[in-house]
This record gives structure tokens, C-alpha cells and sequence, in this order.
């Protein structure tokens, strides 16, 4: 086998340098040079069986679209979320924290394609002994599974090449190293090189890749910003550790819709699809409390109805706290200054606090006119009703602007038992909601009368 040369790229300016120094020989910034493989010149870089037919150029007139095919992976949440289940060549990386139930998604997935594709199960953070533990421990059938305890990637490809799986999982990349690079696994020069075999193999196999990859203590997917680049479609399996409920959401997505929702449910036999993700956010007091108000958001493709709830209690400090789990902390500063000119309301010496219940994030604005109806219920003590919900985005003149989807959003809430609705004007569908009341509602004055 003949000698792999490697060499030293800068991340700053890209310059190559033979061999490794502290700062860059070409524009003098300190750490920044990274081990890389050389690229021979002219190289097919195919792999054996899978040669496929050189690089030529075309007319974009002369290229037949292809058909889109999927492969349904037998878990309901999860083909939403890939946006209608498992593409052929596609790679699928799919992050966590430590304990979030990433293997466990995996293998129920694999075990329930086991009987109709062939795929391939690569673990390089367990034993195999422990891997049929947890298959027998959740009641899999999956005998037939195919497993490889592996973390070298040549070897890896190898067998995958032999064995030519439509599914391959390689659980973690951050353990999986090339002999290429001398440095250790999980580095970024170790996470770079070997995501971009392992997905050039998947490109040109037709093979159906997911990769596992591990997250920072900020969140983040840990390794270079290049391997979400990489892949087509980013997955954040989220969720407490302790808690039931986990939620996988889908960042990039080339083969559908981006921050596309998924609910599951995590039980002693694995996880368990939620078929109707607004009933766990949902929880409904037994009398009206003030400060609570439900709003109709939407994730991907999907309306999911949410709680808003606002607190807001005197302050004993100079400067009052405004403090956010699920919104946008800039955002709620910039409602209550709206509240306090254009609707009268001052709540500069009030602390608020606002949280949006089960742990979903909204980043859309179709939740101001909420976040002020919970905020005023709260400062003014007086709850709003049980069956009454509210969405709508709120500009800086006061105006309330229409969000997309509404008359959608209605419909969701008037299917779970919602009667009234404050919306803005241009969201009231023409027909209406049959069984719903519906407000609407052009200025925040307008939504002061109202409640």
C-alpha cells in the first residue's frame, strides 16, 4: 500500500503547509493549521464494485428528472420528519445529548426494515453483546440485523461494500477514524475525513446513510461546522433526559421540510410515536388561571397548539428582569414596549417571566399577540377563557399582522374543543370555522376592547 501523504491546511486562509507549526507561515494566525489527507490529482476515488461512469458535462435540458423515491422506515414521526420516509443515496446525520434515546431510534428503525431491505448496523461505542442487550430488552425482532463493531473506516467501507446494505448506520462518528490521519478519533481532522467517505460512498451506492453524531455543551453538533454541510438532512433529537417526551426536529433537509417536528414518547419497550403532539403541550386547568393563553404555532408542515404563560410580579430591583424559556428574550422586550405606547400598559417596574409549556421552542412572531395577552392577563389578574386561543404577529406601530396558514391553525383548534378565537383580520377565513367564534382584530387597541 503506498505511503498517504498528508499535509496542513489553515482554517483561516487556506494556505497548505508540508508540515505542522503553530502559526501560519502565510498570514501569521496562531492554531490554526489542521491535518488533511492530499488529494492525488485525477483520481477516480471509486469504490471497488461500485464504479460509476466519469464526469461529463451536460445541458440541463438533456437530464431526465428522476423520480423521488422513499422507503418508509416504519416509524410514522420519523418519516415526517426525513419528510416521507428513507431516500436512496441519502445522508442522514442525526445529533443528541448523551442518553437521549439516539441508538435506541436506530435500532427500532433498522429492526423494523430488517425484513424488507437489507441494512447494516455500525457500532463503534458498544459491543455487540451489548447491542442485542438492548434489542432484547425492548422486545425487537431482530434477529436477522446485521451488526459490525467497527471504527475504522477503511474496514468499514469494506464490508459495506461486500455486504452492499440499503441502510447503513454508523453509530458515532465522532469514534470512527481513517488510517490516513494521524490524529486521534473525533478530532476534526478524524470527523472531516471520514463523514466525507462514508457519504461519498452513500452517494455513489445508493445507499441510505445515518450518522450519529454527539453535541456540545452548548447544544451544537460537536466537530466541524463542515460535516452538516456534508449531509443532507440535520436532526436534533431533543428533550430532558429524565423526562418522557422527546422531540426530534429536522435543521436541514433537502428532501423536505425544515423544522419539521416529530413527538415521541419514551416507554420501557423503546419509543412510542405521539400521533397527537398538542395534547402533551396542552395542560387544561380545572378553573381559568390568569396568565395562560393557547396559541396555535406551527412546526414544518404541522399546526401544534401550545401553551403561553406569563408572570408577571413587582420587582425589588433597579433593573427588572424579563426572562424567557422558549421565545425570544429581544422579542418580549420589544412587546412590552409596544404594550406600554400603544396600549397603555406599563409594566416597566414588573418583572416578566414567560415560558412556553413542555419545552417547545417558538421561533415564530405569530406568538406576540399571545405573549400580550398573557402578560396582560397576569398583570391585571384576570384570566381569559379556557376555550379561547390567539396567534398573530404584532409590529412596532401596533398594527397586527396576518402569519401563514391561518385558517389551518383554526381548524387544529377547533378540532381539540377551542370555541373562540382572536386573530388578525386577514386570517379570518371566509366560510369560517364552523362551531368557532372568531375576533378578529387589526390594531392592538382593538385586542384591549376585546379582552
Amino acid at each position: 500500500m503506498a505511503k498517504v501523504k498528508t499535509l496542513y491546511n489553515c482554517s483561516a486562509c487556506g494556505a497548505q503547509s508540508p508540515k505542522w507549526a503553530g502559526q501560519c507561515p502565510d498570514c501569521g494566525a496562531w492554531n490554526t493549521l489542521v491535518e488533511a489527507v492530499a488529494t492525488a490529482v485525477g483520481g477516480e476515488g471509486r469504490f471497488a464494485g461500485y464504479a460509476g461512469a466519469r464526469s461529463a458535462v451536460r445541458a440541463l435540458g438533456e437530464v431526465a428528472p428522476g423520480e423521488e423515491t422513499r422507503e418508509a422506515t416504519g416509524l410514522g414521526e420519523l418519516d415526517r420528519v426525513l419528510g416521507g420516509g428513507l431516500v436512496a443515496g441519502s445522508a442522514v446525520l442525526l445529533g443528541g445529548d448523551p442518553g437521549i434515546g439516539k441508538s435506541t431510534l436506530l435500532l427500532q428503525t433498522l429492526a423494523a426494515l430488517t425484513g424488507r431491505l437489507g441494512v447494516l448496523y455500525v457500532t463503534g461505542e458498544e459491543s455487540p453483546e451489548q447491542v442485542a442487550m438492548r434489542a432484547r430488552r425492548l422486545g425487537l425482532a431482530a434477529d436477522d440485523l446485521s451488526l459490525l463493531a467497527e471504527t475504522r473506516v477503511e474496514a468499514v467501507l469494506e464490508l459495506a461494500a461486500r455486504e452492499r446494505p440499503r441502510v447503513l448506520v454508523v453509530d458515532s462518528i465522532q469514534t470512527v477514524f481513517t488510517e490516513q490521519l494521524q490524529s486521534a478519533p473525533g478530532s476534526v481532522a478524524q470527523v472531516r475525513e471520514a463523514a466525507a467517505r462514508l457519504v461519498r460512498f452513500a452517494k455513489q451506492s445508493q445507499t441510505a446513510l445515518f450518522l450519529v453524531g454527539h453535541v456540545t455543551k452548548e447544544g451544537t453538533l460537536a466537530g466541524p461546522r463542515v460535516l452538516e454541510h456534508m449531509v443532507d438532512t440535520v436532526l436534533y433529537f431533543e428533550g430532558d433526559p429524565g423526562g418522557r417526551y422527546r422531540v426530534i426536529r429536522a435543521i436541514k433537509n433537502r428532501f423536505g421540510a425544515v423544522n419539521e417536528l416529530g413527538v415521541f414518547a419514551m416507554t420501557e419497550t423503546g419509543l412510542r410515536e405521539v400521533a397527537n403532539p398538542s395534547a402533551i403541550f396542552l395542560s387544561r386547568h380545572d378553573s381559568p388561571v390568569p396568565g395562560s393563553v393557547i396559541m396555535v404555532t406551527r412546526e414544518g408542515t404541522r399546526p401544534l397548539l401550545v401553551e403561553v404563560q406569563a408572570l408577571v410580579a413587582e420587582s425589588h430591583l433597579s433593573n427588572p428582569r424579563r426572562v424567557t424559556l422558549g421565545l425570544e428574550q429581544n422579542r418580549l422586550s420589544m412587546l412590552l414596549a409596544v404594550l406600554a405606547r400603544h396600549g397603555g400598559v406599563m409594566v416597566g417596574d414588573q418583572d416578566v417571566f414567560v415560558n412556553v409549556v413542555g419545552g417547545v421552542r417558538v421561533a415564530e412572531t405569530a406568538a406576540d399577540l399571545a405573549v400580550l395577552l398573557a402578560v396582560l392577563s397576569s398583570f391585571r389578574d384576570r384570566p381569559l377563557p379556557t376555550d379561547l386561543i390567539a396567534f398573530g404577529e404584532v409590529g412596532l406601530a401596533g398594527e397586527v399582522r396576518p402569519v401563514p396558514n391561518g385558517e389551518e391553525r383554526l381548524r387544529e383548534a377547533a378540532k381539540h374543543g377551542f370555541r373562540q378565537a382572536i386573530v388578525p383580520a386577514a386570517n379570518v377565513p371566509r366560510k369560517g370555522i364552523p362551531g368557532m367564534d372568531i375576533t378578529p382584530v387589526k390594531r392592538l387597541a382593538e385586542v384591549m376592547e376585546r379582552v
